[in-house]
């Protein structure tokens, strides 16, 4: 028994240089990283939860539709973050869903079903992404709480319903494409103010009412092929690209004078009246289309007109043709009520090859 005791009181009284000691406390404190890790990893698998929940809902409700196979990879049972169309992000510690494609990108085939309301609890993503197919049923109003979403594409499905008033929360948004579906109403007040959005394509709807005056910072605003009405509001200086075709809206164009940085402009097949600001001749536009409206008088451009494409056509302007619309390359001046003679100027382009389209007819010119 003393034996015992005498070499308990060795090992305890052992030096701390001792090999012996100096393993066991290695020992001892890799089971406590251990346990740190274990307790952390717990708890993110934890937090990760609702995304997981969520990512089943959205399964669920979704279906692939034949040719596509984009939810094969989609095994529950596995971790979602290797899903197909799931990215998933450390957000403070945590992994969380942040960018979410639903359907194959580079496929030919989508998918079909409905949207989930659960997508609004994956509180964290940042993009989202519905490819072309036949998904109907309205947009989740949901998607209005997840206050980091930065893009959200849902074009080409048959979604229907209106545009959720939950869209306004999105202060994070930078584009918004819900084009070519089959959405209705209006587009609420409050969504034409969101303090980040550059882009919104709303094409190819059925949406109608007022057009909103629109304070966001947009660079590219699509609504053509829409049934929106009234006159043209404001917008905001920094715009670029505007397409409000195929619509029925009326009334001036004063307001257009004032979009400087206009790259693209397409009024074309609407109800648009009075004179064609002289001021739109002088940017730097790729293409203007004004044609198939009401517009009338004449065409006084301040300088020699760079635009590549002009289309006027099927409108009732008058007056002669001036000289400088000469140096574009596409030319639409047909249906109007043009008088005099064509300019010497459209003959020496057309020599030279400069224009390339030029369509005068259906005018009451003298002489070419």
């Amino acid at each position: 028994m003393r034996k015992v005791v005498v070499q308990r009181q060795v090992i305890l009284t052992a030096d701390a240089s001792s090999p012996k000691l100096r393993s066991m406390a290695h020992r001892v404190v890799f089971a406590i990283i251990i346990q740190l890790l274990l307790c952390n990893h717990a708890r993110a698998v934890e937090l990760l939860l609702s995304d997981v929940e969520a990512l089943k809902s959205i399964r669920a409700m979704l279906a692939d539709m034949p040719g596509s196979s984009f939810f094969a990879s989609w095994d529950f049972s596995t971790d979602p973050c290797s899903f197909s169309g799931v990215l998933c992000n450390d957000m403070d510690g945590v992994e969380r869903v942040t960018v979410l494609t639903l359907g194959e990108a580079s496929g030919n085939s989508g998918l079909s079903g409905k949207l989930s309301s659960a997508l609004g609890n994956l509180a964290a993503l940042q993009q989202l992404t519905l490819v072309p197919g036949q998904v109907i049923g309205p947009i989740p109003t949901t998607i209005g709480d997840m206050a980091n979403l930065q893009f959200v594409g849902l074009s080409k499905n048959y979604l229907s319903g209106g545009i959720p008033d939950s869209l306004a929360n999105l202060h994070q948004l930078l584009t918004l494409d819900l084009s070519y579906n089959r959405l209705t109403g209006s587009i609420p007040e409050a969504f034409a103010t969101l303090p980040k959005l550059s882009t919104l394509i709303l094409a190819r709807n059925l949406l109608t009412g007022n057009l909103p005056s629109f304070r966001s910072p947009l660079s590219h605003l699509d609504v053509r092929q829409n049934k929106f009405f009234g006159i043209i509001p404001a917008f905001p200086i920094s715009i670029n690209d505007l397409s409000l075709a195929n619509n029925q809206l009326s009334g001036p164009l004063d307001g257009i004078a004032d979009l400087t940085d206009l790259g693209y402009l397409d009024l074309s097949f609407n109800e648009f009246s009075g004179t064609v600001p002289s001021a739109i001749f002088g940017f730097k536009l790729r293409v203007l289309q004004l044609q198939r409206n009401q517009l009338s008088g004449p065409i006084k451009p301040p300088g020699l007109v760079v635009i590549p494409t002009i289309d006027l056509s099927f409108n009732n302007l008058s007056g002669v043709i001036s000289p400088f619309l000469a140096f574009a390359q596409n030319i639409y001046l047909n249906n109007n009520k043009f008088t005099g003679a064509v300019p010497q100027e459209f003959a020496d382009e057309l020599l030279s090859d400069s224009i390339q389209i030029l369509y005068l007819q259906h005018n009451f010119l003298t002489s070419f």
